[in-house]
């Protein structure tokens, strides 16, 4: 099996994430990954930028961690995948599929209601996931759900509790949502709990992740990281 990590962030464009890029991708060959998707947070969320700087500013910043990763990825032997985690007052969501062109040329994105934003996304031609939907923490003041404008949920996020996953995979069960799994890796080597997706054949780009999703090809796994005791 072919495994990838499907969230993931890195530093310093996100300003949560406590690892660098050569750091993370080390620590995912070392445990016989084939790829990653780079799924740092967006100009929405919590993105090492100031918000007043120009948007196609913030856009080429965004991609500096993605860019150095696709350089990096030969030389550590690891594929490197693009994405983006949207935000929203603590919910969040994973979008596949969608370059960096794209983004330069619809900045109108970041004036749109984000119901809205995620549709016009997904008429774009993205996959849209719903990660951790039932994430508590003293920062989300309550739990927010979009069935309608999103087509798969994360109903395995290795840092979140065995109730909210429960209750996502509830979720995506109700609404018909395709399901998927990932880390939510902001600290490389230091987490001790993974999720991802596997395949049984090495995946060539995000859109053929995004048309084994939909065809039912992948797989969810999770790993336990005993080099590590607690995450940090």
């Amino acid at each position: 099996m072919y495994r990838y990590e499907t969230h993931l962030h890195t530093s310093p464009v996100s300003r949560c994430a406590r690892a660098s890029v050569r750091e993370t991708l080390e620590f995912y060959k070392s445990l016989g990954y084939e790829g990653v998707f780079i799924t740092n947070h967006f100009l929405d969320g919590n993105i090492n930028i100031d918000y007043n700087r120009p948007y196609e500013e913030r856009i080429n910043f965004y991609f500096t961690d993605y860019e150095e990763g696709v350089k990096l990825s030969k030389e550590i032997g690891i594929k490197v995948f693009c994405g983006v985690e949207l935000s929203y007052l603590g919910t969040d969501f994973l979008v596949y599929g969608l370059n960096k062109e794209w983004y330069l040329k619809n900045p109108q994105i970041m004036d749109m209601k984000k119901s809205d934003e995620l549709r016009f996304l997904m008429e774009s031609g993205a996959f849209v996931v719903h990660a951790h939907p039932y994430r508590e923490d003293f920062y989300i003041d309550h739990i927010r759900l979009f069935p309608r404008c999103v087509e798969g949920v994360e109903v395995i996020n290795a840092c979140r509790s065995d109730l909210e996953n429960s209750m996502a995979e509830h979720y995506a069960d109700n609404y018909s949502l395709l399901k998927t799994a990932g880390s939510d890796n902001h600290v490389a080597g230091k987490i001790k709990r993974l999720a991802g997706m596997a395949s049984n054949t090495p995946l060539i780009d995000e859109n053929d992740f995004i048309k084994r999703v939909r065809n039912g090809e992948m797989t969810i796994f999770t790993l336990e990281n005993k080099a590590v005791e607690v995450v940090k």
